[in-house]
């Protein structure tokens, strides 16, 4: 297991962590995650990790799908948390496995000893989340977390759980940076809907991300959207919704200190 960093390195460091979320799958958690990222990037270090150890699937958005360590490893205990970064898009992404064996012989706990090191090392971190919040490696993402951003789909079972995750959020002291909406068709009337959706959600809407065919055609080619196709309609919303952020440049406790006293939930 790696070592924290010490607090006299860590001291003063300066990091906002994002939980990105959903409370259902296809929503585009991870498209988004990496999206963000990207649009962060121009302006801050980010670090983004797949934290969604069951069904793992930033190395495929990210080229990485032939990684020798990963997330999984690291979990483990059978790796150090440098050798599962990789320098990717102008990022430092931290891929997950996808095997069952890799994900059973994971230790959920040791995430907080994962964000405690990267964060000494950069502004940003993303947490690409677990859809379902039916156990506590599911729920760790949110609690570690200072914000989340919500991704959502113009629906209502997408609403409903949205506003489940913010729940959890705000029981475990952690914000809501805004919502993000995904996937949306034509002949959805988003401006209502979104509308509405801010009278329950604490954070305004982020932006709006039509369904598109670059998506698809990005993940097909191993890349982020924003590398893929940066002058795409969905690449211009992410990057509107990133500008949207706000990222916190604010001092914190010792950064080891302030993530290794997470409270882990015994259940969801």
């Amino acid at each position: 297991m790696p070592a924290f960093i010490p607090e006299s390195e860590a001291n003063g460091g300066m990091v906002e962590v994002f939980a990105v979320a959903s409370g259902k799958g296809g929503t585009g958690k991870t498209t988004s995650t990496m999206a963000l990222g990207m649009a962060l990037a121009s302006e801050h270090d980010v670090t983004v990790i797949d934290a969604d150890t069951g069904m793992a699937n930033m190395l495929f958005h990210a080229g990485l799908a032939d990684a020798d360590t990963t997330l999984h490893d690291v979990l483990a205990g059978e790796a150090a948390v440098e050798a599962a970064v990789y320098e990717r898009f102008g990022m430092s992404v931290v891929p997950c496995g996808t095997s069952l064996s890799g994900f059973q012989q994971a230790e959920p706990d040791r995430l907080r000893t994962v964000v405690a090191t990267l964060a000494a090392e950069t502004d940003v971190i993303l947490l690409d989340s677990p859809a379902a919040l039916g156990s506590r490696s599911a729920v760790l993402p949110i609690v570690l977390a200072d914000r989340i951003v919500v991704v959502l789909q113009p629906t209502i079972p997408s609403l409903s759980d949205g506003l489940k995750v913010q729940e959890y959020a705000t029981t475990y002291g952690t914000g809501v940076a805004g919502v993000l909406f995904n996937r949306v068709t034509e002949d959805e009337a988003i401006d209502r809907i979104a509308t509405k959706t801010e009278q329950y959600f604490e954070g305004e809407t982020l932006a709006t991300v039509p369904e598109s065919d670059a998506v698809r055609d990005a993940r097909r080619a191993g890349e982020p959207l924003l590398a893929h196709a940066p002058e795409s309609a969905p690449a211009a919303a992410y990057r509107k919704a990133a500008a949207r952020l706000a990222v916190r440049d604010r001092p914190v406790d010792p950064v080891a200190d302030r993530f290794r006293s997470a409270v882990i939930p015994d259940h969801s």
